[in-house]
Order: C-alpha cells, then structure tokens, then sequence
C-alpha cells in the first residue's frame, strides 16, 4: 500500500518568513505554511512541503490551514486549477455546474477577477515562494543531500515557472524572499531562457535513469521531459521554433536507457494501484511509464482537488462502480473530442455502455476511448446502424447529457482493497513517457532531424499498437500529430496548451471549432487575447510594476 516512501505526508511545518513575493503573495492572502511562524527550519520537512504542494492544499489535509487563501481550499489544488483552465476552455470537457466561475470558462468569457486563474496564479507563486525560501536556508550546504534536495527544488521551481509562462506570459519574476519589495515582471522569451539554464545546471544533481529512488521525487528523465515539453512550445513563448532541440530531449526520454516504457495495459495508468509495487500490486505496471506523478493515498494524503476531483466530478450514482462514495456529476466529454476516436455518424451499439469494451468493428476499437455512454444510450435509436453524433452532443446544463469520462478510476487493477472508501489512492500521471512519442513525432513533422533512424511514423504507431490500433498509420500530417495528442492525452488536463501551439485556440479564422467555443452552439473563435489568461486584477492593483496582458 502507499504507506511507504510517501514523501507526501507530512506534519505542520514551522518555516520561517514565508510572506511572499510581495504583492505576489500578500495581496492573494497567501498564507505562511505555519501560522505559528517560528524560526526554526526544518530542512526534510519544508523539502517534502515542496513536492506536497502539488497535491495538497494546506496544513491538515483534505481541509483545513490552508495554503491559499481567499478560494476554496479543495479547488485551491495545483491539479484541479490546472485541469479547469487547460481542459474545461476546450474541445474536451465541459461542466453542468453553475458554481462561479464555471460557465465563464466552459465559453470561453473569463476576466482578470476570475476565481480560478486567480488561484492558480496564487498557487503557482506560493510554490515559488516556498521553494526560494528553501534553497536560501540550505545555500551553501555541500553535503550529498542537501546538493540532490537543491537540485530537486530547482527543478520544482522551473516546473512552477513553466505553468506561469504557459499560462499567463509576462509575469513577476524572484529567486527570493522579499518584504516590502514589488517583483518586475520578466519578458516571456527571458523566462524560457531562464527555466532552460535551471533545468541544464540542475540535472547533474538529480537522480539518474535506473537508479532507485524514492518514487515520488523526481529525476534526470523527468528534467529532459519537462525540456522536451518548453522546446516543443518554444515558438509560442519567444517566436522562434525549437523543433531539433524538442526532438532530441524526447528522445533522450524514449531510449531504454532511460529505464521507463509503455505501460502494456492503457488503462491501468489511471488506477488506485498505479504506483504498481508502492501500492502493493504485481499487476499494474504504470510506473514502467509515468515518470513523475503526484501522490494521491486515501488515508495520509488526503486531497478533494488531485484525483478524488476528476474522479468524483466524472461519475454520477447510476454509473458502474468507481471506487469511491464521492460522485459529484459535473465534467463530462464535449462532442468534438468523441469524434477524434469516432468519427463520422456515431456508430451503433446493443450490448455495452463501456465504449472501450462494445463490439466495434476493428477500425474503431481503442483503449483511449474511456467515455461510458450511461443515460444517453436510450436517446440513440437501435432501429438505425448509426445515430448522429448531434444526438448526443452538449445542448444543456445537464451531466448525463453528454458522454461521462471514465478515464480515472479508484478501482485497482489487481482487484483488492482500496486505503478508503471516499478518498481515493489514483496518483496523478503528471509526466508520463507517452508524452516524448509524441513530442517527438511533432517535432519531427515539423522539421526537426530524425534521430538514429527513428520515424515520427514509428512514435505514433508505438502509442496506436498500445491502444489496441489493429492497422497502422502509414503516413502523417500535423492533423494527425494534434488528434493523437486529443486520443492519448485527454482529460490529462494539457490540452489548451496544444490547441495554442497548433493556432487551433483563440484567434480569428482558427478554422478549428469546438461546441460551445466562444459561448455559441455550433462555436465560434474567440479572441487571440485569450491565449493567456490574465494577471489577477488585484495583482494589477497592487503592484505598479505590473503590465496586464492585450485585452483584459
């Protein structure tokens, strides 16, 4: 079970002068990790605070001293605020609750005092913070583990910088603690640099490929991914392509050497043992693949925002078991993305509503294709061969409306127990090998050098074969690199990300639509402003130093 090697778990910490990076912190009512602030620094403990940030949300778990103030502490979590804004501004997923803030980013309408991006930018700065005050208390230190923590937090730091660059541009920038002293924002392209030269001198420190690690931190193989992941997105962020550069840490993840592989069973990524041997199981084999994940267990690392949210929000009571009491009915798949693996009229079905188990034909079988047809099966007409897929697209604020999402599950793959009822043991995929196929397959067909021989064709066709694809690929454009990443990675809460790099997002004349997009039925563009989301407006208030970003 996951009571060993949990660096996740961990009692309230006392840290001293952590205030924030000014206005960055102080006018987001960030709190200190400890409220009884003392200066006593507790190295291993504040170095664990560091990676629980991720999943946790305060100082008690699930609720309770939290972390952020000012928001709900559940939707406070780095992974529900991620999902929210990468997924539910998409052609993936949609959400039927009313609760603020969730119809403005299901059409595409969010402003500067929006409840979510406002979190998110104040997660993302208490996770700096945390880190910078951390490293300067540990400066200077030689020994072996004070030099892998610094690495590590160095790391961390550059991950939390990448989610600021990606998702809000221009923003304030520190390497340390400061009172009384307004951060400037650093151009876009300098951050990239930035993040660049941290993730380059901190690796040599980190733990290699192969080498036994505690499973929840992170190591070398994690560093090239998260670089494969800035070049990939290099035009985006400074105007000039990185495609050679994105190809060949990618590959670098790819390689045996690098001691990870394809998970043989898709679906087992996403269950209650994928810690695989941490969880006890023989039978799930997910950490072959997920690289960094971020710790869920339902006793010590209690959490209503890392899996618990896309479990619960994704199920409903009349809907096969899940695996926890929680079922909150509110994120179900958009049409568009159900055409990415059934395209055309959406075929007929008799016996199942499981779309990844059903008779298909062979054509259309595969393992991705996680949705559950539940309620909407009485509307498809069984006298016909085939039924439009309007019939079963999004017209209301209705869960069962739409077709449910049945990726994420606290069900194990070996059969036995969970650690709780109601709060789940699914850890995060955060970084998982797949990713590198298919970076480099983009990169690739974008122009990058083929390395050793080896095909963007081949890196498709590797994460089709696991699918249970029965025919391969045997051409591909940029189409077919930005619908796999659809079929691959959907519901993993990255997809704003690659509709932004592929022109698909906002603009005018995307020639790409999506329900709803824009707010209209059939879709319609929306701004290239919305990009990046904006700077909190009480950020823009309080920091003369700040610029908001075109259009807010």
């Amino acid at each position: 079970m996951k009571k060993n090697n949990k660096y996740i778990y961990i009692p309230i910490v006392s840290l001293m002068l952590l205030f924030g990076m000014s206005s960055c912190l102080d006018d987001l009512n960030i709190a200190p990790v400890n409220p009884n602030v003392s200066s006593t620094f507790y190295q291993d403990e504040v170095f664990a605070k560091i990676y629980s940030s991720l999943a946790l949300t305060g100082q008690k778990g699930p609720d309770g001293l939290g972390d952020v103030v000012g928001i709900d502490e559940g939707t406070s979590a780095f992974v529900r605020l991620v999902w929210n804004l990468n997924e539910l501004t998409t052609d993936e997923a949609m959400c039927s609750w009313g609760d603020p803030g969730i119809p403005e980013m299901n059409y595409n309408k969010w402003s500067s005092s929006h409840s979510n991006i406002k979190g998110l930018y104040g997660r993302l700065y208490f996770n700096i913070t945390l880190i910078n005050e951390f490293l300067s208390k540990i400066e200077g230190m030689t020994d072996e583990k004070s030099v892998r923590q610094r690495a590590e937090a160095r790391f961390m730091r550059a991950l939390n910088y990448f989610y600021l660059m990606d998702m809000f541009g221009t923003v304030p920038f520190s390497e340390t603690v400061t009172i009384d002293v307004s951060p400037k924002q650093i151009p876009r392209a300098q951050l990239f640099n930035y993040i660049n030269a941290e993730l380059s001198q901190c690796e040599a420190d980190m733990y290699a490929p192969n080498t036994s690690k505690p499973y929840y931190r992170a190591n070398k193989v994690a560093n090239w991914l998260l670089r494969s992941r800035v070049y990939l997105n290099a035009e985006v962020y400074t105007g000039t392509a990185k495609w050679d550069s994105a190809a060949i840490y990618a590959k670098k993840v790819i390689d045996p050497s690098s001691g990870y592989s394809l998970c043989p069973t898709f679906r087992h990524l996403f269950m209650a043992d994928n810690a695989g041997v941490v969880d006890g199981s023989s039978v799930n084999q997910a950490p072959n693949e997920i690289i960094f994940p971020i710790a869920a267990d339902g006793v010590q690392t209690k959490s209503w925002g890392t899996s618990l949210f896309l479990i619960a929000s994704t199920h409903t009571g009349d809907m096969p078991g899940w695996g926890t009491t929680e079922g909150w009915a509110g994120n179900r798949a958009r049409a568009t993305i159900v055409k990415k693996f059934f395209p055309g009229n959406f075929p007929k079905f008799s016996d199942n509503n499981d779309l990844t188990t059903a008779r298909l034909p062979a054509s259309l079988k595969d393992a991705r294709a996680l949705f559950l047809l539940g309620a909407i099966k009485s509307k498809l007409d069984p006298s016909k061969d085939s039924t439009s897929l309007r019939t079963i697209g999004i017209i209301s604020n209705t869960f069962k409306e739409g077709l449910s999402s049945i990726k994420y599950s606290n069900l194990r793959a070996d059969g036995a127990k969970t650690n709780d009822t109601q709060f789940t043991d699914t850890d995060i995929p955060l970084m998982r090998q797949a990713e590198a196929y298919l970076t480099y397959a983009e990169a690739v067909t974008r122009g990058a050098a083929p390395i050793e021989g080896y095909t963007a064709l081949a890196a498709v066709n590797a994460l089709r074969t696991r699918a249970g694809k029965t025919s391969a690929l045997t051409s591909l454009s940029l189409q077919d690199v930005i619908d796999e990443w659809a079929r691959e990675f959907c519901f993993e809460g990255r997809r704003r990300m690659d509709l932004v790099r592929f022109g698909h997002y906002g603009g005018t004349n995307t020639g790409y639509t999506w329900d709803w997009k824009g707010g209209e039925a059939a879709g319609k563009d929306f701004s290239a402003d919305f990009n990046v989301f904006p700077i909190p407006v009480s950020e823009i208030n309080a920091n003369p130093n700040l610029k908001q970003n075109t259009g807010y």
